[in-house]
């Protein structure tokens, strides 16, 4: 009965997005163009475009991650210019909410990708497409707790408390750590997402917590900062540091020894499924409620490797 009426509800979205189907504008829009992940999201975009029957494509972001309120005018705008569909990495899971409902009374199809909607928007969206964050931040755990046991302390330095990726992310984390060790967690910190601030904040805590014996970078601009304050206090190789996602500063890091791994999202991958996502859409194809664009492990030993290649940037 589940199966059949979730049938029933795709079948009508799906009629309700027939006014969008010619060709047109497919909006990406990021949580802010100022990082090499959402860059790489952009370039993924831009393979899937050429590939499109006619449609170009706009991406945009604000300023910073945190500018929440600026993403949401870059979604009505978008509403507003009658796009033929939207890629949507949402800063907050409430505050997207009525965007994407302007969006779906409009008829005009929305993918997410990266970070969940609340449930409140569950029906205005068509698919979601993301790292499963919860399992990764899991995988960090257990890399973590690896290398340094079930006792001492663990800094956390995450980025925007409350958006979709970081709360599964960072809570996924501490589950296991919680679950799997005696580890005490130091943090959150929230760099909002800011190498600068996360780079400062990591200098506080090894200064205040002598004693550290793990710290975990939850996404790139904080595990970048992380590094380089590893560096910059003579602590790098001493304190084991997990980072995510696979910048070239992060890729050296796990060169060098001052990160122990990284865990990689498809960043790539995401931008591609996301423009053809709604070109099927467009052509009233079935599409996933949710799909999973994966995370790999990378670390010193497997840096090279075909795998690692795929979806480091």
């Amino acid at each position: 009965m589940a199966g059949a009426l979730r049938r029933a509800l795709l079948g009508a979205g799906l009629a309700l997005l027939g006014a969008a189907a010619q060709a047109g504008e497919i909006a990406v829009i990021v949580k802010t163009t100022n990082s090499s992940f959402w860059q790489n999201v952009n370039k993924g975009a831009d393979a899937a475009i050429k590939e499109t029957a006619g449609h170009t494509l706009t991406f945009s972001g604000p300023a910073s991650e945190s500018a929440v309120a600026d993403q949401v005018n870059l979604v009505e705008n978008a509403v507003n210019r009658r796009v033929a569909g939207i890629v949507l990495a949402p800063s907050d899971p409430d505050a997207l909410v009525p965007a994407i409902k302007r969006a779906w009374e409009a008829r005009i199809p929305v993918v997410l990708i990266d970070s969940r909607i609340s449930d409140a928007g569950a029906r205005y969206y068509q698919s979601f497409l993301s790292t499963d964050n919860s399992a990764a931040g899991e995988l960090c755990a257990k890399a973590l707790i690896a290398r340094i046991g079930t006792t001492g302390k663990v800094a956390l330095m995450s980025y925007v408390a409350g958006a979709g990726s970081e709360a599964d992310r960072v809570g996924g984390f501490k589950r296991y750590l919680q679950a799997h060790s005696k580890l005490e967690i130091v943090g959150p910190y929230y760099s909002q997402s800011q190498m600068a601030t996360a780079m400062n904040q990591t200098t506080d805590v090894l200064a205040a917590h002598r004693d550290l014996k793990g710290l975990f970078g939850a996404n790139e601009p904080t595990a970048v900062g992380m590094g380089r304050a590893l560096v910059q206090s003579g602590r790098a190789g001493q304190v084991v540091a997990i980072g995510f996602d696979g910048n070239q500063d992060l890729q050296k890091f796990v060169q060098d020894g001052t990160l122990e791994g990284i865990a990689v999202q498809s960043s790539f991958r995401m931008g591609y499924l996301g423009v053809k996502t709604i070109e099927e859409l467009l052509q009233r194809k079935p599409v996933p409620k949710f799909r999973d664009t994966g995370v790999v492990w990378v670390n010193k030993g497997n840096l090279q490797s075909p795998e690692a290649r795929a979806v480091l940037y």
